[in-house]
């Protein structure tokens, strides 16, 4: 069991030193109660509102992360350790999200009329479910946030949101941004509930759906309870993206491409390119550089921008988790050519690393490596490569780069993968759909997918 499972309840754990310095209660029951009754009352004249004033509170949410992005960065790199700059463009981003969904949201939501063979006139309408739930994770507090609740207020949905219990300040920013846009009582509710809880709001027959953003295990119990209780749910879990170089004119730089990828947010992001798949001819160099790169961080604070130095993943416990990865993987016979150990103290730094000869037989060929750990496997060909990135659990994203750009969308597009991309590590944008396949999930948020999950997506037929 790691470290921040021992712990309970909602608290800033500074993952520099280790230090609690904030906790946070957790709900009583009858707070969640009270929060859901006031969420089922407001929803109703939230969803009654027209969806251009929808639009007008959602745009004010995005001035407000725009207007505070340096604050909200700053709150994050304490809570989860993420680097000042990465923090501003996360708060940015989601400005962006929500700016996109208040000015598209209009013709999004708009009714479709669809061609009819007997007569009359048939409709789509695009109407609120009702109250949602989302369950959100530590890697990104904000960004997480804006995709799940940007195009969902726009619907007329009211949300009841629980955010990682890492993340109590962010998850209070949020509320202060959704209050001050003017976001009515109760469309919005930040709660601090615990995992019984969480069980029973998806029971509540006042709730309509659920989305998680989380493991592949977390997945699967609250997908179970949605079943159980015949909610709609849209689930963002694990990946293992493959990376593939299938040639490179020059293989170190794009290694350092593949290198800055990786080291994002300490490679704590679902559609990270966990696994880098190297043509034979560039292996060796490629492998070279990205061992040269690691080796020359060091850990340090958040607020630089040198790229040789590294942050702090999450937490302790999220650090000796990925440790124990990578000591097992040399144990198994991997070779470990670069960093995977702990710095000596209470914080969660650990030192980029560098696998390769993973083989099928170990377990770090399947299993998702959360932090800035680069395993790169050789092949032949672009078959040999397609083979082995889809020999995967997982399916989130993908890349293929190639000199060639018709051979790169040609194996780009045997991906088993729900965003595949070509000569870039992903495309981003709060217009580009996002999510995945196998045990990655299911249902899409961003973009035009993003305002067709929760709603009912009422037939109006009127007879000639």
């Amino acid at each position: 069991m790691t470290q921040e499972n021992k712990r309970a309840g909602y608290r800033v754990e500074d993952p520099a030193t280790g230090r609690v310095v904030e906790t946070v209660d957790t709900a009583t029951d009858e707070q969640v109660d009270a929060a859901l009754a006031r969420a089922a009352e407001a929803q109703r004249a939230w969803g009654e509102r027209s969806v251009e004033e929808r639009a007008a509170v959602v745009q004010r949410v995005a001035d407000l992360f725009g207007e505070r992005a340096d604050e909200l960065a700053a709150i994050i790199s304490e809570e989860m350790g993420k680097r000042r700059s990465e923090g501003v463009e996360e708060a940015e981003f989601s400005r962006d999200i929500f700016a996109y969904f208040a000015r598209k949201g209009p013709e999004l939501a708009a009714d479709r009329e669809i061609e009819t063979f007997s007569g009359g006139r048939a409709v789509i309408r695009h109407l609120p479910l009702g109250v949602l739930l989302g369950v959100m994770p530590w890697n990104f507090p904000y960004y997480q946030v804006a995709r799940f609740a940007a195009p969902n207020l726009m619907n007329g949905n009211a949300i009841v949101l629980k955010h990682a219990e890492i993340c109590p300040r962010s998850a209070q920013a949020i509320q202060d941004i959704m209050d001050e846009a003017g976001v009515p009582e109760g469309v919005y509710t930040a709660l601090h509930a615990d995992h019984d809880q969480i069980a029973r709001i998806i029971a509540d027959e006042r709730v309509r759906g659920v989305s998680l953003t989380g493991s592949e295990r977390a997945g699967a119990v609250i997908g179970a309870l949605a079943g159980q209780h015949l909610k709609k749910c849209v689930l963002e879990l694990g990946g293992s993206d493959p990376y593939v170089v299938l040639d490179a004119a020059d293989p170190a730089e794009a290694a350092r491409t593949a290198w800055a990828t990786r080291m994002y947010n300490m490679g704590q992001a679902c559609n990270s390119n966990k696994r880098m798949i190297v043509a034979e001819d560039a292996y060796d160099a490629f492998v070279a550089e990205l061992v040269r790169l690691a080796g020359e961080m060091t850990p340090g604070a958040t607020d630089t921008d040198d790229e040789t130095v590294y942050q702090p993943l999450s937490s302790r416990g999220a650090a000796e988790g990925l440790a124990e990865q990578v000591e097992r993987a040399r144990a198994q016979g991997a070779t470990v050519h670069v960093g995977g150990a702990l710095r000596d103290d209470t914080s969660a730094y650990i030192a980029p690393a560098v696998l390769t000869d993973v083989t099928p037989e170990m377990d770090a060929y399947r299993e998702e490596l959360f932090g800035p750990v680069a395993v790169v496997y050789r092949v032949r060909d672009e078959e040999e490569a397609l083979a082995l990135a889809n020999d995967s659990d997982y399916g989130l994203g993908g890349a293929v780069f190639s000199q060639d750009a018709e051979k790169a969308r040609a194996v780009a597009a045997r991906l088993e993968v729900g965003m595949a991309n070509v000569n870039t590590p992903a495309g981003e944008g709060a217009e580009i759909p996002f999510g995945g396949v196998k045990n990655s999930g299911f249902g899409r948020e961003l973009g035009p997918l993003g305002m067709d999950e929760f709603v009912n997506k009422q037939l109006f037929y009127i007879e000639d």
